[in-house]
Order: structure tokens, then C-alpha cells, then sequence
């Protein structure tokens, strides 16, 4: 099996494949290279003929705290998107929609910290399930913008979409099974064994019918129009980059990491959540 410097792959179960986001000490930040290498044990594991079902998981006290805003993640992409305003955002939605586009099913196995980029690796899956105190949400839209993926009308609805939007708070896993975003939650205790009963069982289907069966519930959602809707919403997240306030904020970053912690306290600290919860 291919050698990874970011993750890890196993086979806990006959024909499911677990990908584990393996950089614990940068809570799993997505850097360009973490997000190639899990596009491509996805990938490989889409062609393998021994696999039925795949599983995304953190390493460490979280799934994943976002992108890696200590890095330049101009540099090095892992796949080519066209240039232009909005590049980023239509780049990391182009990778997404990939995982929406494999023929086999990827279930997300959530807990801790799932945000900003990290929520949108987890929206790409078909199926999330979560730890009861899992903390999902998207904070950036406080500072920097609202989402490169806009995928919270679509899940959540109108009016927890609005109260998520306007304040950036997160949600608990119990309440984003509750409001629609993960498919169940659980204590976290029992989320790794609940996670694998369900690959378990979905692995008891052909893949050749099981593809079909995960088609036909994302074809729905393209056309009540959720993909056309989610590239649309790449354009405004470039053009709230414009706005004062994101570039105030966004010019104070460094690429270190004491610089960045700072204007993330910054930007959290009259909320009172996240790093600087009390």
C-alpha cells in the first residue's frame, strides 16, 4: 500500500478501507498535501475491487480544526482549478465535489473540533456521524468570509443556516445530528464501534447496485440545485475577500503559528468560544 506523510490507511473490516487524518499536532489542518493524499486513498479505494466502503477519521483530540491558515496554500495544489478571483474556494469545492463523485459510499467519523475547511471534508461524505461533543461550525465568517463550500441551507435549512452564518458559532454533535447536518450521534465512547457496524452492514451490498443507490440521492440534491448553488457560493466568499473587515484581518496573518493562534483568539474572544472558551 502506498506510503503517506499525512495519513494513515487500514482495513479494520473485509471490504472497508478507514483513512485516518494523521497530523494530531496541528489538530489535522488541512495543508494541500494532507488534502492530496486523502483524494488519493480515496481514489485508489474507489478502484479497488476489495473495497465496498471507505471511513475519514482524525488522529488525535479532533477531526479536523480547518485549513492550514499557516501555510501558503497558493503553492503546491494538488490539482489544477482555473485561475482568477476565487480561485481557492472553487479549488478546495472542485476537491470536495470529487469525494461527492466516487462511486463508493465515505463515511465520516467525526469528533472534537470539525471546522471551517474540516466541516466541508465532512459535508463531502455521505454519511457523518458524530460524537455528542463534537464541535462543528464555521468560525471564519466572523472576520474573513462565510464558506468556500456553502453547503448549510442545504443541510440544516434556512434558519439554523442564518443563526450558524451570522455568529459563527458551532454546533454540538448532538444538535447537528438533530438539525440535519450529521446522520447520527453518538457518545463518543461508541463512535468508533457504531461507525464500523454501519460500514459493516452498507458493505453487505454489491458495489455495482451500491453506487447506483448513492447516485440517486445526490442527483435529488443537483437538481433542487445544491451543487449549482455550492459553486455559486464561491463567488461571494471571493468577494467578502474584498471587503474591509477580511482584509484587515487577513493582513495581520503570519505564517507562523504564535501569529496564527493570535488572530484566531482575536477573532474568538468577545465570542467567549472555541480556543478561548473558558
Amino acid at each position: 500500500m502506498t506510503s503517506f506523510a499525512h495519513i494513515l490507511t487500514d482495513d479494520p473490516l473485509p471490504h472497508v478501507r478507514r483513512i485516518t487524518l494523521n497530523r494530531p499536532e496541528k489538530r489535522n489542518a488541512l495543508n494541500n498535501l494532507l488534502r492530496k493524499e486523502i483524494l488519493e486513498a480515496l481514489q485508489a479505494a474507489d478502484r479497488d475491487p476489495e473495497i465496498s466502503i471507505m471511513i475519514l477519521r482524525g488522529a488525535g483530540p479532533c477531526f479536523s480544526a480547518g485549513y492550514d491558515l499557516s501555510a501558503d496554500n497558493k503553492q503546491g495544489q494538488p490539482y489544477h482549478t482555473a485561475g482568477g478571483a476565487g480561485q481557492w474556494s472553487r479549488h478546495v469545492v472542485d476537491g470536495w465535489f470529487t469525494i461527492w463523485d466516487l462511486a463508493k459510499p465515505v463515511i465520516a467519523q467525526v469528533h472534537g473540533y470539525c471546522l471551517a475547511g474540516g466541516s466541508e471534508l465532512a459535508t463531502a461524505c455521505d454519511v457523518v456521524f458524530v460524537a455528542e461533543d463534537a464541535q462543528i461550525g464555521y468560525p471564519p465568517v466572523r472576520l474573513m468570509s462565510p464558506p468556500d463550500m456553502q453547503f448549510h441551507p442545504w443541510l440544516v435549512g434556512m434558519r439554523r443556516a442564518m443563526e450558524l452564518m451570522l455568529t459563527g458559532d458551532a454546533m454540538s454533535g448532538r444538535e447537528a445530528a438533530e438539525w440535519g447536518y450529521a446522520t447520527r450521534a453518538f457518545p463518543l465512547a461508541e463512535l468508533e464501534q457504531a461507525t464500523l457496524a454501519f460500514a459493516e452492514r452498507a458493505a453487505k451490498i454489491p458495489t455495482d447496485l451500491q453506487q447506483l443507490n448513492k447516485r440517486s440521492v445526490h442527483r435529488a440534491m443537483e437538481i433542487m440545485g445544491a451543487r449549482a448553488a455550492m459553486r455559486a457560493g464561491t463567488e461571494i466568499q471571493a468577494l467578502a475577500f474584498t471587503t474591509e473587515s477580511s482584509l484587515a484581518y487577513r493582513n495581520n496573518f503570519k505564517r507562523d503559528g504564535s501569529s496564527v493562534r493570535d488572530q484566531l483568539d482575536k477573532r474568538d474572544a468577545t465570542f467567549g468560544d472555541y480556543r478561548t472558551k473558558k
